[in-house]
């Protein structure tokens, strides 16, 4: 075919096409000027003149169908079109909810009859076919492939009858759906229904972004064609939510609701355990958060610090190193800046800083904010902003920019607002060009091409019918304008470093020297202290130097703000559709939001969390919802088809689905940890074998299983078989508890052990617990201990620790309190030392390897001083105490005890390759036996190899080094 029959038609022909193509092949005789000019201005980029597309109605006015998304847009659009001819009638349609709103005007010097309607929202909705939409009619596999529809639902069919009467006595379809890509696919649900009742409509879209005059004039008069690859991207994601969330929904439910009594929920009968593709990886972020507290074990540090107080003030020195965690290497490096305490001022370095105003305003941006300042929750935010929207306040609150067009008239937009009684002076000063105040917003770099950043559209100094809330979220607009519209505040920031006894300390202070856009933007802050005056070289005795200590907190719970971050950095939802998320979590029981707007999976959210992290499938991971959205974006883009991403998601989505209901048995126990079995009959149940009543709550059942849960009794490592008998202790209480048989490695146990025992976990069996000791299978504690430790506040952290109230402080010119140098405890000194007992070959033997055993000394709390022998195989795990060994009775204790405090070796070696620039913090264990053949050995009892960190000799430690102090 010739190329000249290849035309864009601007009247189309089939309900299908209208929403599919604009491009037809036409016969080369019924070519249209019309249609020429429409397709060299259609793929020249310009907007096509309406009038140009005119098609019938003679020299009479055109009768237009215009829809908006909402009745509340369809009558503010109405009102501003006919606000010059005036005149406007209003009528109801089918629905009485989406009325019809008639007046004249003029498009591009055309007459045209306005018809202004709308919808609400979505008016179809995607569904299986009706023989899959019953729970038991298939399996749920099935769903990835079951014929899916889309139509319009029984309760909006009287909104469809009224699209289908009005588009019969029309030419033009205009529509005023968002301009997003959820209201493109709404739009061609309304292309659907109207051009089925006349395929000769000619359709086109106004793309505006607030509901004020110049905008809706504007879009008017610049009609587009709507966009398809928008909406096939939303076809996509619908269909494929629909699939994989309905065939886990079910898939879950049906296997868990009726297994267990699910108090988290109220009414557990009626209860759904949805599961969707967005939903549960923003679940994930709650859940791994709340593990991470929960994981957290508070570790001791100390840091020193002093301060200097002078005519012109105080200056707090912080220590450089921030803090070590180990106590003895502190205490000495203390002591030398006690002995040496002239500080010496090092460095002064003065120099301008910026602090910068905040970019554009975008919809996961504002919610941030929104919850950050006034913590309001992100769906109550959406709500509020999307009716300031409607009422011609703001533009347009979903939009993923972050940059302005060059275009925009940011001069007339500050100008509305000089009157507010509260930033209207700033917004003058703002406009005054001898102030110097204004600056062109920085670029954030997103830009979704739909809509600009959030904005203010029209003045008000606050409506009658406001809330607080409304009030808030207009100012926050208001403000964050002003402010990225100016310039930053500018500071001077003073540093000063100074070294004591070879220790250096720091501290800042800060002068704002012009606030700029911080006098609007009252949400931000800058301050700083004023130091008092140095200058290199100079020399002082500090006022206080004191050692403290602490503890290392864990983080803390997420807040909604850090939520909305976590999706938007890995892709999870888009920013029209995260708080949709988040509320679907609190709705269905997953999570729970405190006062301080921080989040906590509760029992069900985190049971099923936790069963599908045993299964090794990260569904909870964001990283298969992030590839589906880059796809969706893909779609949008066309760089790949609506059928491609679909085919490949589901198949994949698929092969998950029947992993996971293979492994339905981690899933089972996984709720099995959390809440207590049902009585009722289930459809599928597993076998698990209970041993007792739980020993924390007295109402669980707990289990005889290979991983962790809440309540936990850890057997040890060297078990290779463990089986529930029917036997039940007659002496453990609360009972029945039923004994196990266990089955041990002879190679963990000591050789006088039966591998075969008959044991009792509820702590009456003395020979079961000597050989959890003995056995010695890591840091997990050997009770039944709660993970939610009552002793813990609401951020995880354990209260009273041994050593939070150390303070040791120094008071200058040799004044202390006592007269005398601070006492340090001995115990944090010890160096534990034992005559190595290699050649002793003929005494103790290993019982796994048959190699001599060394002799060594614990320095344990429970057992310092004791001797034990030790397989000098590092991963054996042979251990016998020494008195055991003489009495021929090798049955003990195990060599796990409390960490004690570290050795003056450490302390010492730690101190020294501190001042050499070496690793701090913790500090690094020496290596190497000394002359008299001795070797350290850790509170463990285990060896410590290594050299000198001062000479690198291996006969001795920097604490005793000869090179010491040179």
């Amino acid at each position: 075919m010739p190329p000249s029959t290849l035309l864009l038609q601007s009247r189309l022909s089939a309900p299908k096409e209208a929403a599919v193509n604009y491009l037809t092949f036409m016969d080369p005789a019924k070519e249209s000027l019309e249609g020429l000019l429409f397709l060299l201005l259609r793929f020249s980029s310009a907007s096509p003149p309406p009038l140009a597309m005119h098609h019938g109605g003679g020299g009479g006015a055109i009768r237009v169908l215009n829809v908006a998304e909402k009745p509340s847009v369809a009558k503010s659009v109405a009102e501003i079109l006919s606000r010059p001819s005036g005149g406007m009638r209003s009528r109801e349609g089918r629905s009485r909810y989406n009325r019809v709103f008639e007046f004249d005007y003029s498009i591009g010097g055309r007459a045209c009859h306005m018809l202004v309607t709308s919808v609400t929202g979505h008016l179809m909705e995607l569904e299986f076919d009706d023989r899959f939409r019953r729970w038991h009619s298939c399996d749920p596999a099935d769903l990835f492939h079951a014929p899916v529809r889309k139509s319009v639902p029984q309760d909006k069919q009287d909104i469809k009858r009224t699209l289908e009467e009005e588009a019969r006595k029309c030419q033009w379809l205009v529509l005023w759906l968002d301009c997003d890509r959820e209201g493109e696919n709404i739009a061609y649900e309304v292309i659907d229904i109207c051009a089925g009742a006349n395929s000769r409509l000619n359709i086109w879209r106004a793309r505006f972004s607030a509901l004020i005059d110049r905008e809706i004039h504007e879009a008017v008069q610049h009609l587009d064609r709507p966009n398809k690859l928008f909406a096939d991207a939303v076809d996509a994601r619908q269909e494929i939510d629909l699939r994989i969330g309905a065939s886990f929904t079910r898939f879950q439910t049906v296997l868990l609701k009726d297994a267990f009594v699910l108090d988290d929920t109220g009414d557990d009968r009626n209860i759904i355990l949805s599961y969707g593709p967005c939903q549960f990886p923003t679940l994930g972020f709650i859940v791994e958060r709340f593990w991470e507290i929960q994981a957290h074990e508070p570790e001791e540090f100390w840091t020193i610090n002093c301060s200097h107080t002078s005519d012109e003030g105080t200056a707090s020195f912080g220590w450089i190193r921030g803090h070590l965690f180990d106590y003895s290497s502190a205490v000495v490096i203390y002591e030398m800046c006690v002995k040496e305490p002239m500080a010496t001022v090092q460095n002064v370095r003065n120099q301008e800083k910026l602090k910068y105003p905040p970019y554009p305003l975008s919809t996961i941006e504002l919610q941030k904010r929104a919850s950050r300042y006034f913590r309001m929750s992100s769906e109550h935010t959406m709500k509020v902003a999307e009716e300031l929207y409607q009422a011609g306040f703001i533009s347009y609150p979903r939009t993923e920019t972050d940059n302005f067009s060059p275009n925009i008239d940011l001069h007339s937009i500050v100008h509305e607002q000089v009157a507010h009684p509260n930033w209207g002076i700033y917004a003058q000063r703002l406009l005054d060009p001898e102030a110097r105040l204004w600056r062109n917003p920085s670029n954030g770099g997103h830009d979704d091409k739909a809509h600009p950043p959030i904005h203010p559209t029209k003045f008000s100094a606050g409506e009658t019918n406001w809330t607080d809330n409304h009030k808030r979220l207009y100012e926050l607009v208001v403000r964050h304008f002003l402010a990225f519209c100016s310039q930053p505040a500018v500071g001077a920031e003073t540093t000063v470093e100074i070294n004591i006894a070879g220790e250096q300390f720091n501290a800042s202070g800060r002068v704002v020297l012009a606030k700029n856009y911080l006098d609007v933007y009252r949400f931000d802050s800058w301050g700083g202290t004023l130091l008092p005056t140095y200058i290199i070289g100079q020399q002082f005795v500090p006022t206080t130097l004191t050692l403290d200590s602490g503890v290392t907190r864990p983080p803390p719970l997420l807040a909604e703000a850090d939520l909305l971050s976590c999706m938007d950095k890995a892709g999870i939802g888009t920013d029209a559709t995260m708080h949709d998320h988040i509320k679907k979590l609190l709705d269905r029981c997953y999570a729970t939001k405190n006062a301080n707007t921080r989040f906590s999976p509760t029992n069900l959210g985190e049971a099923l969390v936790m069963g599908y992290n045993e299964m090794g499938y990260e569904l909870w991971k964001p990283y298969l919802r992030s590839m589906m959205e880059a796809d969706m974006k893909s779609v949008s883009i066309g760089t790949k088809s609506k059928s491609e991403v679909l085919e490949n998601c589901l198949q994949q989505m698929k092969a998950c689905f029947l992993d996971a209901r293979a492994n339905k048995v981690k899933l089972f126990d996984a709720m099995g940890t959390f809440f207590a079995r049902s009585s009722r009959p289930v459809n599928e149940t597993q076998n698990v074998e209970t041993v007792r009543p739980c020993a924390a709550c007295n109402e669980s059942e707990m289990f005889l299983k290979q991983r962790p849960c809440r309540n936990a009794v850890w057997l040890p490592r060297s078990l290779s078989e463990a089986a529930v008998t029917d036997q039940v202790c007659p002496t453990c209480a609360p009972g029945p508890v039923y004994k196990i048989q266990f089955k041990f490695r002879r190679r963990d146990i000591p050789p006088n052990f039966d591998v075969d025992h008959l044991g009792c976990i509820g702590g009456c069996d003395d020979i079961l617990k000597e050989l959890m000791e003995i056995s010695r299978f890591g840091s997990h504690s050997q009770t039944a201990t709660p993970a939610r430790n009552p002793n813990q506040t609401a951020s995880g952290v354990r209260q009273g620790s041994s050593r939070q109230d150390l303070h040791t402080s120094f008071h200058p010119a040799g004044q202390f309190t006592n007269g005398q140098t601070p006492v340090v405890n001995p115990q944090g000194f010890r160096s534990t030392h034992t005559q190595s007992s290699g050649n002793a070959s003929g005494q103790v033997h290993c019982t796994s390897c048959g190699e001599p055993c060394v002799l060594r000394t614990a320095n344990t709390e429970a057992n310092r001083g004791r001797k034990f022998y030790k397989c000098q195989d590092p991963s054996c795990g042979f251990f016998a105490w020494e008195d055991d060994v003489e009495n021929s009775a090798p049955r003990g204790r195990g060599g796990r005890g409390r960490r004690g405090r570290s050795s003056s070796r450490q302390s010492s070696e730690s101190a020294s390759a501190g001042r050499r620039g070496g690793t701090q913090g913790r500090g690094r264990r020496g290596r190497g036996r000394n002359a008299d053949g001795m070797m350290f050995v850790a509170a463990t009892g285990e060896p410590v190899h290594g050299s000198c960190f001062i000479c690198g000799d291996p006969t001795h430690f920097a604490n005793v080094c000869p090179n010491r102090g040179r």
